[in-house]
């Protein structure tokens, strides 16, 4: 005898917003601690992180403080998408250090159903003029710590830290 059982999670757009509303105040509190970022420019990361996320498109965010070129934070915001288990954090936690010449990095990684036909109807609808990438968001030189979970039926976002 055996036997077969199928979950599906289900989400919806308010869902999203629901998890990128603490994602973006985590984007907001990164920048106001470090003086990296504006919260303006805060705030536009955060919209396209939302609209990317609405889409289907994004699979995690990387955030990193560096001073004088060297990792001193980082956390990654990973999208789960089968995120039923998962508990509503709030947004925070340890404040990110003020350093000299702070510069906060982002980096997105997409979906497959990024394609080049979603990418040019977006195009327009985002705020930052995003580019590829090369850099390394591995934070070899950091220790991990698993952070927050925000979660809102089956869409969430799982937080790492990695600190020095």
């Amino acid at each position: 005898m055996s036997s077969t059982n199928t979950v599906t999670e289900t989400y919806s757009t308010v869902d999203v917003e629901n998890v990128i509303r603490r994602v973006t105040a985590d984007l907001v509190m990164i920048a106001s601690s470090t003086g990296g970022w504006t919260e303006t420019k805060a705030r536009e990361y955060a919209h396209d992180v939302e609209l990317l996320a609405k889409k289907g498109y994004l699979k995690w965010v990387d955030v990193t403080l560096l001073s004088n070129g060297s990792e001193i934070k980082a956390t990654r915001f990973e999208v789960n998408t089968a995120a039923g288990d998962l508990i509503m954090s709030r947004p925070g936690g340890v404040l990110w250090p003020k350093v000299n010449n702070p510069e906060l990095r982002i980096v997105i990684s997409y979906t497959a159903a990024y394609t080049d036909e979603a990418r040019a109807s977006l195009r327009d609808q985002l705020k930052i003029g995003w580019t590829p990438s090369s850099a390394d968001t591995s934070h070899s030189q950091l220790t991990v710590s698993h952070g927050r979970d925000y979660a809102s039926n089956g869409f969430g976002v799982q937080r790492k830290d990695y600190s020095r």
